[in-house]
């Protein structure tokens, strides 16, 4: 099959599958309205209160949630100082990254939901927002928005990009679509020398592809970070011990509550603060929480935290970050569920220890460097997981020394800023 026959089909699929889209979208707007009230921005209509479209942007930036634009929030910082004049536009496919780069940026940089990758759609909205350069965080490979941005003369670039091996191979399926996709970016700057390879041996032009490490390494932390993680801290009780489960999917929150109770047979006094990746689940999660027989307050109903409540639900968005700092020790989730788990470094930056499942293929390199720095531990069930809490918990000197050990390994691997900076000088300067 053509590369024109792949893009094609690619295509022919995305308009059969629109309506279910927009439906589920419409559907999961009943947790974020603005993200129903904006539906439109998917489909490349209107013009924003902001005046994008009323003149062409400098940047565009695709970030499709909240990794991605906590990826980007260094780069967008210096972007902005280096030319405080400069328009950029940052996109993302989720409400929860809308959120995130609302609150990291405000109003310092426009926002905008992804058009949905359909030739015309894309073409409507490059022509309004006219950017001079586009630059896709991680793994986003869009080919009709690459084919439209090639047919305008505007270079792309894919930085800090990363491709698990499991991915590599989804990707090594569809040759015909992913290798032109590929081709069309002047730039290609992989986290890892493993991630270049993978890219390169999928069509990725070996000129193209730079190894500049990962902008993860180079967080971008709230200015208010020390003084609201103190009042969460009060919130919770100074001298309660305190985990987090960030980032939790279906089927891991059950597991995560019964790790719970069998601490709190050993340290009564315990609070778990629980924090799902998904918005739309929260009320799902609060219902099970419930028929645990757990006690429990929710963040999102400003609800106090008692002595006799175990469990503090975090059904907000954007404060994460905090409940980590304010933390004793941190579990990330999608990892007791085979989602590749999310990244761990915001909790290695708390300088908390980090206990993790078996599924970290997301972020295998990440996970792997801080297992070798005694910054992590693996858990494999409910019972290494309670086990590992009630021993970390006995052994405050060990926690500290597996939280210096995780802020040494992201201050080791800082600079990947710097090296992107250098690699995309030539069309900064242009």
């Amino acid at each position: 099959m053509s590369g024109g026959m792949a893009l094609g089909l690619y295509t022919a699929l995305w308009r059969l599958a629109l309506p279910l889209v927009l439906a589920r979208l419409y559907w999961r707007g009943r947790t974020h309205p603005d993200a129903r009230r904006r539906l439109g921005e998917r489909l490349a209509w209107g013009q924003g209160r902001d005046g994008i479209g009323a003149s062409p942007v400098d940047l565009w930036i695709h970030a499709v949630s909240v990794g991605e634009v906590q990826a980007a929030a260094a780069l967008i910082r210096r972007l902005l100082e280096s030319e405080p004049g400069r328009r950029i536009l940052v996109t993302t496919t989720t409400p929860t990254g809308a959120e995130r780069l609302r609150a990291l940026f405000g109003d310092q940089v426009a926002h905008r939901y992804t058009p949905f990758d359909l030739p015309g759609v894309m073409e409507c909205f490059i022509a309004r927002v006219r950017p001079q350069l586009v630059i896709v965080m991680e793994t986003e490979i869009w080919p009709n928005m690459l084919a439209v941005l090639e047919r305008h003369g505007i270079p792309a670039a894919l930085v800090n990009a990363r491709l698990s091996e499991r991915s590599a191979r989804g990707y090594a399926r569809l040759p015909c679509l992913i290798r032109p996709a590929l081709a069309r970016f002047s730039l290609i700057a992989a986290q890892t020398r493993a991630d270049a390879r993978r890219l390169i041996a999928l069509g990725a032009p070996r000129p193209c592809v730079q190894v500049t490490g990962n902008l993860k390494f180079d967080p971008v932390q709230p200015e208010d970070l020390a003084t609201r993680a103190g009042e969460i801290r009060h919130l919770w009780g100074a001298e309660r011990p305190v985990w987090v489960a960030a980032s939790t999917h279906e089927g891991e929150e059950i597991q995560v509550l019964q790790a719970h109770r069998r601490l709190l047979a050993q340290r009564p006094e315990a609070l778990l603060v629980l924090v799902p990746r998904h918005p739309e689940r929260f009320d799902a999660v609060a219902s099970l929480i419930a028929r645990q027989g757990l006690a429990f307050a929710r963040r999102s109903q400003g609800q106090e935290v008692t002595p006799g409540q175990s469990i503090y639900l975090g059904d907000t968005l954007g404060e994460l970050t905090y409940f980590l700092a304010a933390a004793d020790l941190a579990f990330i989730g999608g990892s007791l569920v085979p989602r590749g788990g999310h990244n761990p470094l915001e909790a290695a930056v708390s300088g908390i220890p980090i206990l993790l499942g078996p599924h970290t293929f997301n972020f295998a390199a990440i996970v792997r460097m801080l297992y070798e720095a005694g910054a992590a531990e693996q858990v494999e069930d409910v019972e290494t997981l309670s086990r590992c809490l009630i021993d970390l918990f006995d052994a405050p000197g060990r926690r500290v020394l597996m939280g210096e050990r995780g802020r040494e390994v992201v201050a080791r691997h800082r600079g990947a800023l710097e090296r992107l900076w250098v690699a995309l000088a030539p069309w900064l300067s242009s």
